[in-house]
């Protein structure tokens, strides 16, 4: 299903929808898994920086009371088992701040990079937001298409092959079937951005205004510089303190591994609020 062609929800529907298909309230993440990453990050490991060169010196406690703030998650740190809370209101708000700056790039027409690192889940999401912001005229870039980009994995550097399907970028694994065939693999690495932009800048053609998308897609744009706006889970604190420091522009928490159609509301409730839709 097309999601321009789903109905437009209200903002107390798209509430309750949240709620009911796992994308804020108790969602799946589990808090052991958080908290693990938020003492990683206060560590500085690259793992868990994805692209981000934090500013500040981000202690466990501190990243604990952000992630309180940004995401509604428990900011006890006794609260050790269990499930995060995402606060369905916050969502709420940083989606409408995430229309917001869609909205404004499409009125200037400037050229945009899409990329995600959830290809199995959010593909459709940030396709359909390519689709609304090419038919306001703005360039949906895809540089690099075909090139490969070397990856540090658990199982040691591996070699992905950058492709676009509806416009967003992805990696896919090493030997997958052609372009189009299979949805791509899952990363936290800034080095697709990197290498993308890189390719762009070499080419001589237009490097993005806006970068949109989800871990090292969004704190590897924002890191160099690129306004960069996307989405992320509790147990991604990046793009949380990226927008803290300044360098991610929004940062909508979400549950990022729901079903793949959960977020169709989500993709026509942003098409809507940035005047996208027609």
């Amino acid at each position: 299903m097309n999601p321009v062609l789903t109905p437009v929800p209200t903002r107390s529907a798209l509430r309750a929808h949240l709620l009911t298909a796992g994308l804020a309230g108790t969602v799946a993440t589990p808090r052991e898994r958080s908290l693990r990453r938020y003492r990683l990050f206060a560590a500085r490991d690259p793992r868990v920086l994805i692209g981000l060169e934090p500013k500040y010196d981000w202690r466990f406690d501190d990243l604990l009371r952000l992630m309180g703030e940004r995401c509604g998650v428990s900011a006890d740190p006794k609260d050790t088992s269990g499930h995060d809370v995402i606060d369905p209101d916050r969502t709420l708000v940083a989606l409408d701040a995430f229309a917001d700056r869609l909205a404004t790039v499409a009125a200037t027409g400037s050229p945009v990079l899409l990329g995600t690192g959830h290809p199995h889940r959010l593909l459709g999401f940030y396709a359909g937001l390519a689709g609304g912001l090419s038919a306001a005229g703005c360039t949906v870039l895809t540089p690099a298409q075909g090139q490969s980009v070397d990856i540090t994995t658990r199982f040691g550097v591996r070699t992905y092959r950058l492709d676009y399907l509806g416009g967003v970028a992805m990696v896919r694994e090493p030997g997958a079937r052609a372009a189009g065939s299979e949805p791509g693999a899952h990363t936290h690495s800034p080095l697709p951005v990197r290498h993308v932009l890189a390719a762009a800048a070499d080419g001589g053609g237009p490097l993005p205004v806006m970068v949109i998308g989800d871990h090292g897609w969004v704190c590897g744009a924002g890191q160099l510089g690129i306004e960069a706006i996307g989405l992320a889970d509790s147990d991604d604190p990046a793009l949380f303190v990226g927008e803290a420091e300044g360098r991610v522009s929004v940062a909508v928490p979400l549950d990022d591994t729901v079903r793949s159609d959960y977020y169709r509301p989500l993709t026509r409730y942003v098409l809507n609020r940035a005047c996208l839709s027609q």
